[in-house]
C-alpha cells in the first residue's frame, strides 16, 4: 500500500481545502457546534463508519460550562437556518454537540482512537486584506465567532482520515475510533466523551494541532512536553446599588470588589516545583457613572505544570476572591467551568512514528519532541489510554503563523492539511496494516 497513500493525497488535496474553508465560514463555540457537527455526520456517512451523536458520544453530566439555555436554542435556530433537520438536531440539541465514529475491519488487530478537536473562539476575525481568509472570501460568516486556532484544520484532517480508512479498509485489520470532540477551548469537552468510556481496550491514541510553534511545512513533532494543567473559573461579585453621591455609604461595591480580586489575583506567590500561571481574562462590572455598582464578573483561569502545582494555584485564586468578597461585604458565587489534566506523552511511540513517516514523501522532518505550553483537554483522553496500559502521543504539525493563536488574523498554511493527514495514513499503515 505504499503508494496508495500519496495517490490518495493527491486526490483528496482539493477536498481538504474545500472542506477547510467550508468550516472556516460556519466558526461554532463550545457546545454549539450543531452544523459543524451535522457537516462531519454527513460526511461520514457516507464512508461506512457506525456515528454516536448526542448523549451516546458524551456524558452529558461531565460537561463543563455549558452554555445558558436562551444561547443554545438561539444557536440551535441558527443551524436550521444552515440545513440542520429537525431530527439530526434532536439527538444533539441542548448542547450535546461532537460525535464519534468508528469503522471496524472485522480483522483482529489494534484499537486505535484519533482525536479532533471541532469548535471556534469569541473573537472577531480581521476584515484586512493582508489575512488570507478576508483576501480568498472564506471569512467567519458569524460575527465575533472565528476559528483563531486551527480547530477548522483539524476537523478536516479528521475527515480525510475517515476517507482514507473507509476506502482501505480491506488492507487493514483492528478498529478505529475517530473523535471530534467539542468544547475544546476552556478544557470543557474532553472529560465529557472520556467518561462515556470511548477510550476503553484502545492500545494507542493520537491527537495533535496545526501550529503552536511556527515551523516549515512538512516538519511534523512526534510528542510534546510543556502542556499545563489547568482550571477555569466565572466569578459573579454581587453586592448592593445605592446613589453615588446622596447616599454611597448604603451601598456595596461588587466593581471595587471585582477589580480588587483582578489584581491581587496576579500577585500569587508563583510555585517553586514547577511552572505555574494565573489569569483574568475578562471583567464585566458597573451601571453607571452615579451608581454604586451592585454586580461586577470575572472568568479566569490557573494552570500548574503538575495537578498539585495547579491545586494550589487554584486554591490560592478561590482565597483571594472570597477576602476581596469580605472587604467590600458583597457576596462571590464561584463556578468551576473547566479543567485539564498534566500531560505526559509516550516516548516510546517515537520511533514507530518516526519510521512509518520516513515514507512520506510529504513529511521532511520528524523531530522527536517540540516544548509547547498552554493546555489541552485531550489530557484526560490521553491518561485513561495510559492507565489501562495503552499508549498515547500529542503531536505537532508545521506551518509557518502570520499571526498568533487566538488572534483576529490567525491563519495556517493549508498544505499542513496533506502532511497531517499523510502522518495520520502512514502510522495507521504502520501500526494495522496486514501482514
Amino acid at each position: 500500500m505504499a503508494g496508495h497513500s500519496s495517490n490518495f493525497i493527491k486526490r483528496i488535496e482539493p477536498s481538504l481545502k474545500q472542506w477547510r474553508r467550508h468550516l472556516h465560514q460556519y466558526p461554532e463555540l463550545g457546545f454549539t457546534e450543531y452544523y459543524t457537527t451535522f457537516f462531519i455526520g454527513e460526511e461520514l456517512k457516507k464512508l461506512g463508519f457506525t456515528i454516536y451523536t448526542g448523549r451516546d458520544a458524551l456524558e452529558s453530566d461531565a460537561r463543563y460550562g455549558v452554555p445558558q439555555d436562551s444561547e443554545l436554542l438561539e444557536q440551535e435556530d441558527q443551524a436550521r437556518g444552515h440545513g440542520v433537520d429537525e431530527e439530526w438536531l434532536k439527538t444533539v440539541r441542548g448542547g450535546h454537540t461532537g460525535l464519534v465514529a468508528v469503522y471496524d475491519t472485522g480483522r483482529n488487530g489494534d484499537h486505535t482512537a484519533f482525536r479532533f478537536d471541532i469548535d471556534a473562539l469569541p473573537i472577531e476575525e480581521a476584515e484586512q486584506d493582508k489575512h488570507v481568509p478576508y483576501k480568498e472570501d472564506f471569512i467567519s460568516k458569524q460575527k465575533g465567532v472565528m476559528h483563531a486556532c486551527g480547530h477548522d484544520g483539524h476537523t478536516t484532517i479528521g475527515l480525510g482520515l475517515a476517507q482514507f480508512i473507509s476506502e482501505h479498509h480491506q488492507q487493514l485489520k483492528g478498529r478505529f475510533t475517530l473523535l471530534f470532540q467539542p468544547a475544546e477551548e476552556g478544557g470543557r469537552g474532553a472529560r465529557a466523551m472520556t467518561e462515556k468510556g470511548w477510550l476503553q481496550g484502545v492500545d494507542t491514541f493520537y491527537s495533535g494541532h496545526i501550529g503552536i510553534n511556527p515551523l516549515p511545512v512538512g516538519t511534523i513533532a512526534a510528542t510534546v512536553r510543556g502542556f499545563l494543567a489547568s482550571s477555569k473559573l466565572n466569578v459573579h461579585f454581587k453586592g448592593q446599588s445605592s446613589h453615588s453621591g446622596m447616599k454611597p455609604e448604603a451601598g456595596r461595591n461588587a466593581l471595587l470588589a471585582a477589580a480588587t480580586a483582578t489584581t491581587q489575583l496576579h500577585g500569587i506567590s508563583r510555585h517553586s516545583d514547577g511552572v505555574s500561571r494565573v489569569n483574568v481574562g475578562k471583567l464585566i462590572a458597573g451601571n453607571g457613572r452615579n451608581i454604586i455598582s451592585d454586580r461586577g464578573y470575572l472568568e479566569l483561569e490557573t494552570r500548574g505544570e503538575t495537578q498539585e502545582i495547579n491545586q494550589y494555584m487554584q486554591t490560592e485564586a478561590k482565597r483571594i476572591i472570597e477576602a476581596s468578597a469580605l472587604m467590600h461585604q458583597v457576596e462571590a458565587n464561584i463556578e468551576f467551568v473547566g479543567e485539564t489534566e498534566e500531560l505526559s506523552c509516550d516516548d516510546s511511540l517515537i520511533p514507530s512514528i518516526t519510521q512509518a513517516c520516513s515514507a512520506s514523501s510529504l513529511i521532511t522532518r520528524v523531530d522527536p519532541y517540540a516544548l509547547v505550553s498552554g493546555s489541552e483537554d485531550a489530557s484526560f483522553m490521553m491518561n485513561a489510554v495510559q492507565e489501562q496500559g495503552g499508549k498515547a502521543t500529542y503531536m505537532l504539525f508545521g506551518t509557518q503563523l502570520p499571526d498568533n493563536h487566538h488572534s483576529p488574523h490567525f491563519d495556517f498554511e493549508e498544505g499542513v492539511l496533506a502532511v497531517a493527514l499523510d502522518a495520520y495514513i502512514h502510522i495507521v499503515k504502520g501500526g494495522n496494516e496486514i501482514d
